[in-house]
């Protein structure tokens, strides 16, 4: 169905011919079949401020039905135009704030952070090539860390809501989010101050989803679409992996190569078995979280928790990496060698979806652009010590059993090598050979699971810097 570019384009002729309370309904003007809108209020908002826009210029681009599957090279600048403008209202202006407040770096290794993160060949590539907004949810979800690490935690949860609104899966970062909040209220003390700020929090909250929502909130039926819509839970576990042959590098996508849970498990038992690993997964992080609250304890679990989601969690979407990347692309100056390792996986991780949109050549130039940045700028293959790599703590704990527990950096540096070599071989591999035709999907399968194994990982790395963080809880400054 020409692919999300289309569906994009769709949003906007949709929204602009209908009344709002058609959007998300089937009808013989709708067809829900027909990339029909699954997103919050504040993507179709958007969408109809772009088909505004659009109908002044050539109004046959959101042309109801025969505008479907248009394309031409003025389409396609006006689309890219829009995904920029975005970009240089939200996004961008989000990363350099963020760089500029970093503590400890020098104003040059500020300027290269910034670059490298807005260089990072997973979102360019997603949001330009295959075509989608995610520089929006991602931008107010970087506003949103912003303004609770700087204690303006009113305009932060406003941020982070929006960006709810937005896309719903940035509810993978809900939880670090809701962790971080309740701990500063706690350390306020329940009975003073901080009964007070959970009070404000909640009512920006309720008032931010009010204002989204208000449209919807005509007709029970009306409101009860709209989430059915954004949660399609009856699709199943593997809907995208199924619908669309996509190959997601998640945990279930991978393990059915072994086993086939969706022919041997109901859909209720494999949504309590989601939800289970899911939780149990990012529940320790949350916990250290909420007893002590500190930023960096804040981007770290960020981090843990979207990964968990990813990798556990129901309905799955490869491009679903990017939040992950995200909260990544924030302790790129903390840990720059795992940091960039991390995001060059991601960004292999979507190569057959790539591949299908004939990003090849944009792939390859993007992701070296980056990895020479990230190279240059913080000199990765000189970080990795035990202290630079965050793993003192947790050498010294294990140095208590094992004195001879000292060749973990060794370990770290082999990984890398091992992973980068299959990198290159599976896309050399995909590019040039024909899979057999009993395995049709064999490459994209391998690209599948080598990037699930990495993630695996990540996860436990990311989750061993977070329990053995002592120093969050001792040294972090005075929330006053």
């Amino acid at each position: 169905m020409f692919g999300d570019y289309e569906a994009q384009r769709h949003w906007q002729e949709i929204t602009f011919n209908l009344p709002v309370e058609q959007w998300y309904f089937n009808s013989s003007d709708n067809n829900l079949q027909y990339w029909g809108l699954d997103y919050p209020p504040l993507t179709a908002y958007h969408s109809l401020l772009c088909a505004y826009v659009a109908k002044f210029i050539n109004p046959d681009w959101i042309a109801l039905h025969s505008s479907r599957g248009y394309e031409s090279q003025a389409h396609k600048l006006f689309m890219r135009t829009t995904v920029l403008i975005a970009d240089l209202l939200i996004y961008i202006p989000a990363v350099v704030l963020y760089c500029c407040c970093l503590k400890e770096i020098s104003t040059k290794k500020k300027i290269a952070n910034a670059l490298c993160i807005l260089l990072y060949p997973g979102l360019i590539l997603i949001d330009y090539g295959h075509f989608q907004y995610n520089s929006v949810s991602l931008g107010f979800a970087l506003w949103g860390v912003l303004g609770v690490s700087c204690d303006w935690d009113l305009l932060g949860s406003l941020a982070f809501c929006l960006a709810i609104n937005y896309k719903q899966m940035e509810l993978y970062h809900s939880l670090p989010f809701f962790c971080f909040l309740l701990g500063k209220c706690f350390k306020k003390g329940l009975k003073g101050k901080g009964f007070v700020l959970l009070i404000k929090l909640a009512c920006t909250v309720v008032a931010c989803f009010i204002l989204c929502w208000l449209p919807f909130f005509t007709e029970r039926e009306q409101l009860l679409q709209v989430l059915r819509r954004l949660f399609p839970v009856d699709r199943g576990l593997f809907e995208w992996i199924y619908r669309k042959m996509d190959k997601v590098a998640n945990i279930w996508c991978s393990f059915s190569i072994f086993l086939k849970i969706k022919d041997i498990l109901p859909r209720h038992i494999q949504i309590v078995i989601s939800f289970c690993f899911t939780f149990l997964s990012l529940l320790p992080a949350c916990i250290k979280l909420t007893l002590q609250p500190s930023p960096k304890g804040f981007r770290f679990t960020l981090v843990s928790c979207a990964l968990s989601f990813f990798l556990f969690s129901f309905q799955v979407h490869e491009k679903s990496i990017l939040l992950v990347s995200l909260p990544v692309c924030l302790v790129l100056s903390e840990i720059p060698f795992m940091s960039t390792w991390f995001l060059l996986v991601s960004t292999f991780s979507m190569l057959p979806l790539l591949l299908k949109d004939e990003l090849l050549m944009p792939s390859v130039v993007t992701t070296m652009a980056f990895f020479i940045a990230c190279a240059v700028s913080f000199s990765i293959f000189e970080k990795t010590s035990e202290e630079e790599l965050q793993l003192k703590s947790f050498s010294i704990s294990v140095r208590k059993y094992l004195p001879c527990f000292t060749f973990l950096p060794r370990i770290i540096q082999y990984l890398f090598l091992i992973s980068v070599i299959s990198m290159v071989l599976l896309t050399l591999i995909t590019v040039t050979l024909e899979p057999p035709q009993k395995l049709p999907d064999l490459f994209s399968v391998l690209v599948c699971f080598v990037s699930c194994l990495n993630f695996l990982f990540f996860l436990v790395y990311f989750n061993i810097i977070i329990m053995w963080d002592s120093k969050n809880g001792r040294n972090q400054k005075k929330i006053n």
